[in-house]
């Protein structure tokens, strides 16, 4: 009878810790009902990281054996390492381009695109800057275009109140998503831009140098500008219909355009095949709301998420 016993506490202790069954992915949408372990690597948008970097953490609370480094290597660099396979999961602030998403159909990497978020790009200029309220989509063009290059080089070239001052310009490196959305949006091809201003795939970096010059103007993503707000200005975007600021209804509702843009993750699907990878991205979707809007992003109506969750599910059934 005291074997008997023993082998049912036994039995019931295997059940209650999942038993064992740690990769069956299947079974691994409740983040807290299995304990998982393994590591998820995410690489890619340095404006998607701080989303990514806030579902890892708070995922970690819930399983903490599972390992979620996040890096930051920009969009480009983040898809060179997710075809490579040396990335579970890609954050993107722009969709996969077409030589990408051949290069994983050669090497048949499956992959599902979902959103997470929305986000709006910044023009900001130093706190010291008084003139520069608001500017034109073609006066941006003037001013980012490769033609532009050392011809464009003093404030009133592009409109004549503005002082003869010499422009400089701070934004996105060429491996950003931010450079290819803006490039495209405003000079109407993707990597069409000026080489002779300042690029960084570090935000806090042209922050930096933005707001210790009077002269200087930047891009990047909105969440950056609110984390630095009381050392830049704002300015307005008018693409004809007149000058407007962006902010969350701006960006919803299209009116802030052409500068809103939708964020991504990519998730690898071997790598989907795994508990813990499909554990942690239905956890990100159910988190991506409250943690975007907490780190300055615009997040998505519960229609929108939900439409990721069956999306998401319909990909893991065609995985099987």
């Amino acid at each position: 009878m005291k074997k008997l016993i023993l082998s049912a506490l036994a039995l019931t202790t295997l059940f209650a810790c999942g038993g064992g069954s740690t990769n069956d992915a299947t079974s691994a949408n409740d983040s807290t009902a299995t304990s998982l372990s393994g590591s998820i690597q995410i690489d890619g948008s340095s404006t998607v990281f701080p989303i990514s970097e806030a579902v890892a953490e708070e995922f970690r609370a819930v399983q903490p054996d599972v390992k979620v480094p996040t890096g930051q290597s920009g969009t480009g660099g983040g898809f060179k390492k997710f075809i490579r396979s040396e990335i579970d999961i890609c954050d993107a602030s722009r969709p996969i381009k077409k030589g990408e998403a051949h290069e994983c159909d050669s090497l048949n990497i499956k992959y599902v695109e979902l959103e997470v978020a929305k986000d709006g790009l910044a023009i900001v200029v130093s706190k010291e800057n008084t003139w520069l309220k608001d500017i034109t989509v073609a006066e941006l063009k003037m001013l980012w275009e490769s033609a532009a290059q050392g011809k464009i080089t003093k404030w009133n070239q592009v409109r004549k109140t503005w002082p003869n001052e010499p422009i400089k310009l701070f934004g996105a490196g060429t491996a950003s998503g931010t450079f290819d959305y803006f490039t495209e949006a405003i000079n109407g091809k993707q990597g069409d831009c000026r080489g002779d201003y300042t690029a960084s795939e570090d935000d806090n970096v042209l922050v930096q140098g933005v707001s210790t010059d009077k002269n200087a103007l930047a891009f990047f993503g909105l969440a950056y500008y609110e984390a630095s707000k009381d050392k830049l200005n704002l300015v307005a975007v008018d693409n004809g219909a007149g000058a407007i600021l962006p902010t969350t209804e701006t960006v919803m509702n299209g009116t802030y355009a052409p500068l809103a843009r939708p964020l991504f993750i990519y998730v690898n699907g071997n790598a989907a095949k795994r508990a813990e990878v499909v554990t942690f991205t239905n956890f990100y979707l159910d988190k991506a709301s409250a943690l975007a809007q907490e780190v300055g992003y615009i997040a998505l109506t519960p229609e929108k998420i939900t439409e990721q969750k069956t999306k998401f599910e319909a990909f893991l059934k065609e995985l099987k």
